[in-house]
């Protein structure tokens, strides 16, 4: 981690409230599962045309995320199945900026996410469900008995490239449950206004023959944590990630 943070160093920085251009709420996202030793490489190649999010002289920011989902694990079957318009609920910690919020996240059927959230204090929330279902009903305009379902953390940088009104969030050491998912491997999120390939990151990532991976987190915990759930349309994604260990 010492040899990654020196390369994280060599990029300019970047303030939240200057980040705040590159907001994203309605995006493109475009994943891709590269291994942590292919990072340092990676970052050389693009550290002139972003900049790093600093945040009390930090670069490498620590996540907690709590899931929730209905007693029938609506929204992970929804993922499943490849339904276009699905959604997500989460109460996220940014804990080095010691902000909280409850975000629902929406898909649509043109591929777009669209990101709504409100500030709120952890551990209240988690103690009464009452303020993340009445968020989620305020948004997707139904009801609906949330519970939580899973808890994810992570070590995160994120880089920016104002002018071309792009991020990339670079996820390692991905937990679920408090137990660590696989320290080799790093999710790299591409997040766009509109999908574009002339990104520097995904010339790079091209060269390296890494192509895009449809991974999502929240499902690759889910289906660790709860064996009994369906995974056969998840599986070329698990086969990508083996290969890239190998």
């Amino acid at each position: 981690m010492t040899n990654l943070l020196k390369h994280i160093n060599s990029f300019e920085p970047i303030t939240l409230d200057e980040m705040d251009q590159v907001a994203l709420m309605k995006r493109v996202d475009t994943k891709f599962v590269v291994r942590v030793n292919q990072l340092p490489s990676i970052l050389d190649a693009i550290h002139h045309t972003y900049q790093v999010l600093e945040i009390k002289e930090n670069r490498l920011m620590q996540y907690f995320t709590s899931y929730f989902d209905t007693e029938g694990f609506q929204f992970y079957n929804n993922h499943h199945r490849g339904r276009k318009k699905r959604a997500k609920v989460r109460l996220r910690e940014y804990i080095n900026s010691n902000i909280n919020f409850i975000e629902v996240k929406q898909k649509n059927n043109k591929g777009q996410t669209i990101k709504r959230r409100i500030i709120s204090p952890k551990m209240a929330s988690l103690g009464n469900m009452d303020s993340i279902n009445t968020f989620y009903t305020k948004i997707l305009g139904h009801n609906i008995d949330l519970k939580l379902v899973i808890c994810n953390e992570f070590d995160r940088f994120t880089l920016v490239n104002v002018a071309e009104q792009e991020r990339i969030t670079i996820d390692t050491n991905i937990k679920f449950n408090g137990k660590l998912w696989n320290q080799e491997l790093a999710i790299i999120e591409l997040k766009q206004k509109k999908f574009n390939r002339n990104s520097s990151i995904f010339h790079q990532l091209k060269a390296l023959q890494i192509h895009p991976a449809s991974i999502s987190k929240y499902c690759l915990g889910m289906s660790t944590a709860y064996p009994s759930l369906k995974t056969n349309n998840f599986k070329p994604v698990f086969r990508n990630i083996i290969k890239n260990i190998a």
